[in-house]
């Protein structure tokens, strides 16, 4: 969804759009039949989007500012705290892997060198550890009418609200307003320049390679301070812009954002027309001239509704047309690596794909005719999830574990691939030997901030200890390091981490909280509070809604007035009108709070009701016995 004047598709614009579309669709086939579309000509080429973070390893809204200093090789995204770079298009052939991570290099620098100027830093991550639900807001969005628009058309559809979950280590259960849980995800973006009479055969070639190369190269295992999935991208893209009715859900209609239902047998239009049929247009533009009259003049069309319409269906790996010097073209766009975490580790994750595009049609042929489609979005789904440990159906039946298929078969498959293409020896020696050190150790950038959220166990806060994570992903990624050589991140605070620890309320409050509910006896509730040493309980209603708190004294209160007799529910003995708090809120406030209406806890509520956490004067006083411990040290 590259255009930029776009505004809803709504009665009579969307009907002009639609016969648009069903024109460029027309004019595609026509030109595919007279041999127009470029053909023996093999190109690559790569998008890359970045984080940009604040002193403090948080996300940080300079992305307009940022821009503005740099060339027009970027472009913004949909946060103000992402930006885009496109490398250039190259011939797949000599050095071309070489070229093409020397000008990524070369963008990144450009990018952190911008960012610096308007303090900030550039992060390459699948997802930024740091995010807070609070952050993915309206007013962090990139003020265009192109995303303002999409957020309006999405959120219609959806009834106003998105809802997400999904589980992990951890679980994650969100319901969110607009579209911004989509600017979670970043991504390392490759582009497979193919012919239109071979299009079906290697676009089923790119889906079955799909889940070995997801696999070696998952970077986004944190979502919201969770631990989900190795890569947590798929889920999460894949539901923050879902807008099926529960109707069309049960009935299985596909997603916008998909992997498909079966392998391509009759080239692009295969796909193209499928996804005019299966998903109505959303947004309109400017359309031009008619694309039929301009092939009548021998002219080459923009085909700019097919295009529009096309960025709206967000298929892992997706078809695309475009036009260089009056040249038409088709490309597979591969969407589904993260960015980072480090330019060769992208690198050797582009090689491991365009080798495997090279190479597996000679081993097999037409991959549909020796693999189901099943299989491989299986591989898809089991790659997204656990990485490397993924057991993989691969072609002919085989079974194993994608660390030992990587190995074994397809890692020499894809080296033979780039040297069957005359590609630089000493660029293949470098790639293949990052990703086969990768794999043999299992250290992949997901892997890595999982260990190392293990091994920092419950020391500090959760803030504190994704920021160390995020901080030490920076620092090695600066060096340029692949990450089997990174040493697993440490938390190690000092004054200025745990001030920044201090800011919000979602940085220091309890997730994990005992409830009870109003018609629960209160003997059970006494129960909980004697076992867990708790003095207060929230006490939620059956949609997770807060309705009161459960105190020491009023408990106390209630068992001097019932000696024996019938049960009593918790109802009886909650405080009704509990001081509560919002998880954006100043920690400052929060202490005020608490100071004024003498409590010594605040439930934490989004959306005036919901509850999500709690925080207690334990909370602060823990983090002030770290500050006194650490000035103690150094005195």
């Amino acid at each position: 969804m590259g255009q930029h004047d776009v505004k809803p598709a709504e009665s009579k614009e969307l009907r002009a759009f639609v016969q648009a579309l069903l024109e460029d669709l027309r004019a595609l086939e026509r030109m595919i039949a007279e041999g127009r579309i470029e053909s023996g000509m093999r190109r690559i080429g790569a998008e890359l989007e970045m984080f940009l973070v604040d002193d403090g390893f948080g996300p940080v809204t300079r992305a307009s500012a940022v821009l503005a200093r740099l060339e027009d090789a970027f472009t913004p995204e949909l946060a103000e705290f992402n930006l885009e770079a496109n490398l250039a298009p190259l011939e797949l052939a000599g050095d071309c892997l070489g070229s093409m991570e020397r000008e990524m290099v070369r963008l990144v620098r450009a990018a952190r060198e911008a960012a610096g100027e308007e303090g900030a830093k550039v992060l390459l991550c699948g997802i930024l550890p740091t995010l807070h639900l609070s952050d993915l807001c309206l007013e962090n969005m990139v003020d265009t009418p192109r995303y303002h628009t999409f957020n309006k058309v999405m959120k219609e559809m959806v009834g106003g609200q998105f809802r997400t979950l999904i589980k992990g280590l951890d679980e994650l259960q969100v319901t969110h307003d607009n579209v911004m849980l989509e600017a979670c995800n970043t991504s390392f973006q490759l582009h497979f320049q193919v012919g239109a009479e071979e299009f079906a055969q290697l676009y089923n070639l790119a889906q079955a390679v799909t889940g070995p190369v997801l696999a070696s190269a998952v970077n986004s295992p944190v979502l919201l301070q969770r631990r989900l999935w190795h890569e947590t991208r798929v889920a999460l893209f894949a539901q923050s812009l879902d807008v099926r009715s529960d109707t069309l859900r049960e009935r299985g209609k596909q997603q916008r954002v998909t992997f498909g239902d079966s392998w391509c047998r009759d080239g692009v239009l295969d796909i193209y027309k499928s996804d005019a049929l299966r998903f109505r247009a959303l947004l309109a533009t400017e359309l031009g001239e008619s694309s039929l009259d301009m092939l009548d003049r021998g002219e080459t069309p923009p085909l700019r509704a097919l295009c529009l319409h096309n960025g709206t269906v967000y298929r892992w790996n997706r078809p695309c047309y475009g036009v260089v010097d009056g040249v038409p073209h088709l490309r597979i766009e591969n969407r589904v690596l993260p960015a980072g975490p480090t330019v060769v580790d992208m690198m050797a994750g582009a090689a491991f794909y365009f080798g495997l595009m090279v190479a597996l049609g000679e081993e097999y042929g037409d991959v549909s005719q020796v693999m189901s489609f099943e299989d491989a979005k299986h591989n898809f789904l089991h790659a997204a999830r656990y990485g490397l440990g993924a057991q993989f159906q691969w072609i002919q039946g085989r079974r194993q574990t994608a660390r030992e298929l990587i190995l074994e078969h397809l890692l020499p498959l894809a080296e033979q691939g780039m040297r069957a293409k005359g590609l630089a020896t000493e660029d293949i020696d470098r790639y293949v030997g990052v990703l086969s050190e990768r794999v043999e150790r299992g250290r992949t950038g997901a892997q890595w901030a999982l260990d190392s959220l293990g091994e920092m166990g419950e020391v500090g806060t959760p803030d504190g200890r994704h920021r160390a994570l995020t901080s030490a992903a920076y620092k090695n990624q600066v060096e340029e390091q692949p990450v089997h050589t990174w040493p697993l991140a440490r938390y190690e605070p000092d004054d200025r981490d745990l001030l920044k620890g201090l800011r919000f309320v979602s940085q220091v409050m309890t997730r994990d909280v005992f409830s009870v509910h109003p018609e629960d006896v209160i003997e059970l509730a006494a129960s909980l509070m004697d076992w867990e040493h708790l003095r207060r309980v929230p006490v939620e209603d059956d949609q997770g809604r807060l309705v009161g708190l459960l105190t020491q004294r009023g408990l106390l209160r209630l068992l001097a007035q019932h000696r024996g007799g019938e049960a009593v529910a918790v109802s009886e003995a909650m405080r009704r009108d509990p001081v509560t708090i919002r998880p954006e809120a100043t920690t400052l406030e929060a202490m005020r709070l608490m100071r004024e209406h003498r409590v010594g806890c605040l439930p934490v509520v989004e959306d005036g009701e919901h509850l999500v956490g709690i925080v207690t004067e334990h909370d602060f006083l823990e983090v002030a016995r770290n500050l006194l411990e650490r000035a103690l040290r150094e005195a």
